[in-house]
């Protein structure tokens, strides 16, 4: 019979908030060897980007809103791949710790277009091949959950050691 089990670390947001609180510079210390240990994680979700997804999604466009006209720049596979970087989120309603986020605003378009309801770029992208479920990304998210399994082991280590070592200091 088959079992199925999940690990989970309780406490990150308090450990990683709590070193601040202790010593800034071990705040630092664990921000910089998580983004180290991340990092294949990292360049997957900046591998994905190889294209252009498609014709026009280059150029710019202007988006109205109320407030007036926002000029939005064109998606570009360099600027893209630039900006997925990691953030640390402590917030208490938080939904999780450390993420892998895509900073580039026609980027981050392309990857959430049509999530929750269908509109004409989201028909474009499945047309061209990049559909979307509900709640998911287009490339960023399935390059990063294939590459976290590398790297879960290693960062499960190094936050129960920061775990017992808050403890041991607070």
């Amino acid at each position: 019979m088959p079992v199925k089990t999940t690990c989970e670390v309780v406490g990150v947001k308090q450990a990683i908030n709590n070193l601040g609180k202790i010593d800034k510079q071990l705040q630092k210390d664990f921000k910089a060897d998580a983004t180290a240990i991340a990092q294949p994680a990292i360049n997957a979700g900046k591998a994905a980007y190889t294209e252009v997804p498609i014709s026009g999604f280059a150029l710019d466009w202007n988006n109205k809103t109320d407030k007036g006209t926002r000029r939005i720049k064109g998606f570009n596979v360099e600027r893209a791949k630039k900006n997925v970087k990691m953030r640390f989120d402590t917030r208490r309603n938080a939904v999780g710790v450390i993420l892998i986020e895509q900073k580039d605003q026609a980027a981050a378009i392309f990857e959430g277009a049509g999530r929750k309801t269908s509109n004409r770029l989201d028909t474009s992208l499945r047309i061209a091949g990049f559909s979307v479920s509900p709640g998911r990304t287009r490339l960023i998210g399935p390059a990063v959950y294939k590459a976290r399994r590398g790297i879960e082991a290693e960062m499960k280590k190094m936050i129960v050691k920061t775990i017992a070592k808050v403890q041991r200091e607070f």
